[in-house]
This record gives C-alpha cells, sequence and structure tokens, in this order.
C-alpha cells in the first residue's frame, strides 16, 4: 500500500507522534561565497559542513518510522527551522536537532583521503575487471589491461580508483569467489603498489579480506555489508572504510522489486539501518559512506527522484556516494539513448551531485567529468 501523504503548515505537526521518524530534503540551495554568508547571518544551513549550504528544507516526518506509514510534510526557511529544533530540544524532544546536526557535521576526510577543491568531490575511477560489465569500454578482463587503465584513471584526476571483479548489472551472475579473487587481487596490489588510492567492489568477505592484504582502503559493497555475514567484521578488523549502497534482493532479480512507498525515504531508511548494524559491527560512521543504488532495483522516474534530492541523505551523517556513470537510469531519462552515447548525461549527473554537496562521485570517464566539475565550481562562484 502507498503511504498516504499530507502536508502541514506547522513543523510541530512532524513531532506529534513521539515514534516519527524525521528527513530533511535541502532546498534552496546555495555555494561559495551566498553560502557562507548565509550560513553566517543564520539564514542558511551548511551541508554536511559546506561549501554547499539550504536555505529552506523540506522536512518528512514518516509516522511511526515504518515504510507504509502517513509521511507529513513541512517546509519553512532553514533558520526557522533551526530555532523551532532548538526550542524542542530545550523541552526535551531533541529528534530535530539531532536531524540537524548531522546535516550539518563537517565530514573529515572520506578515508582518510584529503578533500578535493572547496566545491569538488572526490573522483572514483572505475575500473572493471570483468568481461561481462554493462560498460563495453570499461571492461578489462586482462589483468595487465585493468592495471594500466587504473593508472590512466588515476593520471587523469582520480582520487581514488574502485576495483571489480563481479559485474552487478541487472540480470547478471555472480563470478566464483575463485574466479573474483584472480582477477581482482593482482589489479589492487599493482595499484597500490603504484601508490594509487583503491576500493574494492565487492560482496563477498573472501574477496575484501585479500583485497585490503593487497592494499585496498576501502570497501565498496552494493549489499551495504548484507550480503555475506562475515563481511562487516572484515571492515571492522582491518580498519578501513566502506561504501554501503541501496539494493534489493540480488542483481540478478533486483528489476523485478522496484515499488516503494517513497523512494526517498525508504532509502534512507534502509541506509540509516544499514550504518547502525556496521557501527553495531565496530565501524565508526566518520568510515562509512552511503551510495543511493543508482539504477539497482529502481524505475526511471525513482533514479530521478534519488538524483535530485541526493542531499536529502547528508541527514545519515555519512559521506555520500553517487554512481550513476554511463547507466541505462540516464538514457531512460532522456532519449533511451545506448551506453556508448550516455556521456553527457552522466557529467549532468555529477554536477547535479556536486551542486548538492555529495562527497564522492565513481565515473567511467574521469577526465571528462573533472573538467565538466572544474566549470560548474567556477561558474558557481568558487574562486
Amino acid at each position: 500500500m502507498a503511504a498516504v501523504y499530507s502536508r502541514s503548515e506547522s513543523l510541530n505537526a512532524l513531532l506529534a507522534d513521539p515514534a516519527a521518524r524525521l528527513h530533511a530534503e535541502p532546498l534552496g540551495l546555495l555555494a561559495a561565497d551566498a553560502a557562507v554568508a548565509a550560513v553566517a547571518a543564520g539564514e542558511a544551513l551548511a551541508l554536511a559542513g559546506g561549501p554547499v549550504a539550504a536555505a529552506r528544507l523540506l522536512l518528512h516526518a514518516r509516522l511511526s518510522g515504518r515504510p507504509g506509514a502517513p509521511v507529513t510534510t513541512a517546509t519553512a526557511p532553514a533558520g526557522d527551522i533551526a530555532d523551532w529544533a532548538a526550542r524542542h530540544a530545550d523541552a526535551g524532544d531533541s529528534r530535530a536537532a539531532d536531524l540537524l546536526a548531522r546535516l550539518t557535521a563537517p565530514r573529515a576526510g572520506f578515508a582518510g583521503l584529503l578533500p578535493s577543491a572547496p566545491g569538488l568531490p572526490l573522483l572514483m575511477g572505475i575500473v572493471n575487471a570483468t568481461p561481462d560489465s554493462f560498460h563495453p569500454g570499461s571492461r578489462r578482463h586482462d589483468a595487465a589491461a585493468a592495471i594500466a587503465h587504473g593508472i590512466a584513471l588515476a593520471e587523469a584526476g582520480a582520487h581514488l580508483v574502485d576495483v571489480g571483479g563481479e559485474s552487478t548489472r541487472p540480470g547478471a551472475e555472480p563470478p566464483s569467489v575463485d574466479a573474483e579473487l584472480d582477477r581482482v587481487v593482482p589489479v589492487v596490489a599493482a595499484l597500490a603498489k603504484a601508490g594509487i588510492s583503491v576500493s574494492v567492489d565487492t560482496r563477498r568477505a573472501p574477496v575484501m579480506r585479500a583485497a585490503l592484504a593487497a592494499g585496498a582502503r576501502i570497501v565498496n559493497d552494493v549489499s551495504a555489508l548484507a550480503g555475506d555475514p562475515g563481511s562487516p567484521s572484515v571492515v571492522a578488523n582491518a580498519g578501513t572504510a566502506a561504501i554501503l549502497m541501496h539494493m534489493r534482493g540480488e542483481p540478478a532479480t533486483m528489476q523485478c522489486n522496484t515499488r516503494y512507498d517513497d523512494v526517498l525515504l525508504d532509502v534512507a531508511d534502509f541506509l540509516a539501518a544499514r550504518l547502525a548494524a556496521a557501527e553495531a559491527a565496530g565501524i565508526p560512521r566518520a568510515r562509512l559512506a552511503v551510495d543511493p543504488g543508482i539504477g539497482f532495483a529502481k524505475t526511471p522516474d525513482g533514479n530521478a527522484r534519488l538524483m535530485g534530492a541526493i542531499g536529502a541523505l547528508h541527514g545519515l551523517g555519512a559521506a555520500i556516494v553517487l554512481g550513476a556513470s554511463r547507466k541505462s537510469s540516464l538514457g531512460a531519462l532522456s532519449r533511451g539513448e545506448t551506453v556508448e552515447a550516455r556521456l553527457p548525461g552522466s557529467l549532468t549527473a555529477a554536477v547535479v551531485a556536486a551542486a548538492q554537496g555529495v562527497q564522492v562521485v565513481r565515473v567511467h570517464d574521469v577526465a571528462e567529468t573533472r573538467q565538466a566539475l572544474a566549470v560548474w565550481r567556477r561558474l558557481a562562484g568558487f574562486a
């Protein structure tokens, strides 16, 4: 059953249910000097510490905090919401104040990587050490070719390189663990030896363990550390970082499960639960990032909603990763372009993400994305 929505002029109505779960969707986005001035004047809230800020917020309260429950929304200037949240915190209800604290807290460099220039997300270049990933131009099944491609991505400006040995495109069947290990570990080891920051794209604990031992710094898991019961302890014991992505089911079947009550709230609630589970396993939130899983069990409308409002995930208090590069999701929002013709859509998605303060964008086309973001940054008013 779809959720029932109501709009309220009163912020107080959002807290009427003591079990309601709040989400904040940033509106009226500002950047650079305009953001700094508005935050200093108490007229905007800095997202994840800035340099992007929101002048207004659309608050969502899901009654009883569970999917399918009625949702009440209200919008107001960010400064008014901050004052309202503080008053309720003084009266003993800190839900809104806690949300704003997570929304605005600075992210101190994901996985120990130095932040990019102000206003620019980190660029994660993609190396698919697979024969069957959805983008033919990204496939590097031979280890030597995969290593060379990873080095080229770093030279083009990638801050980190993501190495995967399993295609997770819709309908894909997984390789054996041994096959995935053979594809991934030599590439990770060579890139790490070359001084490149490497993440491993896997949902299997044995592959995570071997890749981390070979020099990977980040685990990028499409199952949000839920696909293998050993995964959380591998990450926790290694003291490394992890990216938790939203997906339903398995890649082979995920596109059969694309109905949501509210895709933004459902994905945010799922990721909040996975963050809590990771913390319970001993992984601090500062070492965690979230990815809404564009194209993973989503319709075109759902993907568009998530990309257009990805800034709402700042309220989870973790770094945000967007992985939309070259995906069919982008073609579905345009004229059904093939993967080879989706570079313009990929660049647009990256710029929209940067404008919402996203910390990492995962892309096939590093040099092109770097140029697009550099131009956006100057046009947005950064020095």
